[in-house]
């Protein structure tokens, strides 16, 4: 019996798959981990990347429409591709100018079901401009906001589910853009 448990003892067939079984959990978490934090800064990249196109996009207009309105947002969904805008995002257009030293917005319109809503203000009323930013006298600005609602796919511990941010300001370059038409 006692040669039995020293042949037991003495026998290394095996040790590999013990040592794999172990350090296999934290390998596939550091793997997973990685995977959500790349999907994070991707999606972080997507919303910066939209706010920025659709302020562009508007500011190239030469006048805007309830209609054109309709396909940029639709164009906002394919920059944002694969993820899901309209029912997991927001993006939200104002424009913004200034008389007598009152920053006003003119209009804004959103698109999209989820979560947000302009961190500018409302429409009619007097804009929150990020400090250190100024619209002049008689000019005006082209505002983008999009918001995401970011949840994790794996790791609810590693990151938390958060509502993404990014704001675009462009001037117009081709009219004030001060009103909508129907």
């Amino acid at each position: 019996m006692i040669e039995a448990i020293r042949r037991v003892l003495r026998d290394r067939r095996g040790n590999l798959s013990v040592e794999l079984g172990m350090a296999m959990p934290v390998l596939a978490e550091l793997l997973l981990t990685g995977v959500e934090i790349t999907r994070y800064v991707l999606i972080n990249q997507k919303v910066e990347r939209t706010s920025a196109t659709i302020a562009d996009l508007v500011a190239q207009s030469y006048g805007m429409s309830e209609a054109e309105m309709s396909s940029l947002f639709t164009a906002s969904s394919y920059v944002m591709d694969p993820y899901d805008v309209e029912t997991e995002g927001q993006v939200v257009v104002s424009s913004i100018s200034t008389s007598g030293g009152v920053a006003t917005i003119n209009w804004q319109r959103a698109y999209g079901g989820g979560s947000g809503g302009s961190a500018l203000g409302v429409e009619g009323g007097t804009a929150n401009l990020p400090s250190g930013f100024e619209v002049r006298d008689g000019e005006s600005v082209v505002a983008t906001e999009v918001f995401y609602d970011y949840e994790p796919m794996i790791f609810q511990t590693v990151l938390e589910g958060d509502t993404l941010y990014k704001y675009a300001i462009f001037r117009p370059r081709f009219s004030s853009l001060e009103t909508i038409s129907p």
